[in-house]
């Protein structure tokens, strides 16, 4: 069993409703972090969620915390909210370089996911900023300095190149559609056992004594639609599969 930390997967909306020369603003919140969270709990994982909007004041931000998980999964959360805690952005003090310190800490033995969506890796208009980050030399893909999305309407099918990686085992050949991901370069060192056409969709390598990993799509909609996050099997032993290779169970 892996303590997982995973920051990110919420977001807020507003909406306005206009009816006649009357409107009113309507806001919600929402988190897209059910699939991933019940997957990977009933594969035995305790797992503790950070939503988006805590990130900047209570992401860790040295090795004694971050220390309390065996991996640390990112997913649509941009590297300003984890760099910009409100001491820092809203009071000019220095504070904790938190994606620093989270590289070091996987370079000691800690572990790394990454998972994709507007806000991952470069995002949309290149907004998740995580690519002059330390963390770029963290992840097993080089990041694009542009807008990196690359939205799939129609769905695109992931191909399995390596079934018998332990990441990827015993999810079958036959994954379903995705609707989108996040295009990426796998690092010579990587292990890229999934893809999407040309393009690495699964990717793990060693980092110092640690690991890290990158799925360049959603962990649920929209890019990951039902049939991939709530009705596939190999959704829950896929990222098991991650967990287990990236902490090295």
């Amino acid at each position: 069993m892996a303590r997982i930390l995973i920051a990110g997967e919420s977001w807020m909306t507003t909406s306005t409703h206009v009816k006649g020369v009357d409107e009113f603003s309507v806001h919600s919140y929402v988190e897209g972090v059910g699939p991933l969270r019940d997957a990977l709990t009933a594969s035995g994982h305790e797992v503790v969620h950070l939503p988006a909007h805590l990130v900047p004041t209570d992401f860790p931000g040295t090795a004694d915390a971050l220390s309390a998980y065996d991996l640390v999964v990112l997913s649509d959360i941009g590297a300003n909210s984890i760099q910009l805690a409100p001491a820092v952005f809203e009071h000019s003090r220095p504070g904790h370089d938190r994606l620093a310190a989270l590289r070091d800490w996987v370079e000691s033995g800690g572990a790394l996911l990454m998972i994709g969506g507007y806000l991952s890796f470069s995002g949309f208009q290149a907004r998740a900023a995580f690519r002059q980050t330390p963390i770029a030399d963290v992840l097993p893909v080089l990041m694009l300095p542009e807008d990196d999305r690359v939205e799939c309407p129609a769905g695109v099918r992931p191909a399995v190149v390596d079934a018998e990686h332990p990441v990827v085992h015993g999810t079958g050949g036959d994954w379903p559609l995705l609707l989108g991901y996040n295009r990426v370069v796998a690092k010579e060192n990587a292990q890229v056992p999934v893809r999407v056409g040309a393009d690495p969709l699964v990717a793990v390598a060693d980092y110092g004594r640690g690991r890290a990993g990158a799925f360049t799509s959603d962990c649920s909609p929209h890019w990951a639609p039902p049939a991939f996050c709530e009705e596939w099997p190999g959704y829950g032993r896929l990222f098991d599969g991650l967990v287990r290779w990236l902490v090295r169970q």
